[in-house]
């Protein structure tokens, strides 16, 4: 297991000590993601408290997190088909050089 270190992050203007073995780059541009839609959260709620205009931006990022897999998965599959396609297209050839 990597060594733990902590890496300080500023999200929504607090200061938060992140323990973690994740590259300190990778977690400050995880933070600056989350401030970024905190920020863009607040101006689309400028009444919401800090703990709604939180959930609002998990859930927004967990919707994009949630279209992605699916885009992925969806991928796969359409990788999954024309690798078959292709397969078949392969078995014929051989086939008729037979």
């Amino acid at each position: 297991m990597r060594d733990l270190k902590v890496v300080t992050v500023e999200i929504h203007g607090q200061q938060y000590p992140i323990k973690t073995s994740l590259d300190a780059t990778y977690v400050q541009r995880l933070a600056a993601h989350v401030d970024s839609r905190l920020h863009k959260a607040a101006l689309a709620a400028p009444s919401a408290d800090t703990v709604a205009l939180a959930i609002l931006t998990a859930l927004n990022i967990t919707d994009e997190y949630f279209r992605a897999r699916e885009q992925q998965a969806a991928d796969s599959g359409t990788l999954a088909e024309r690798t078959a396609a292709l397969e078949r297209i392969v078995d014929q050839a051989l086939a008729l050089a037979d």
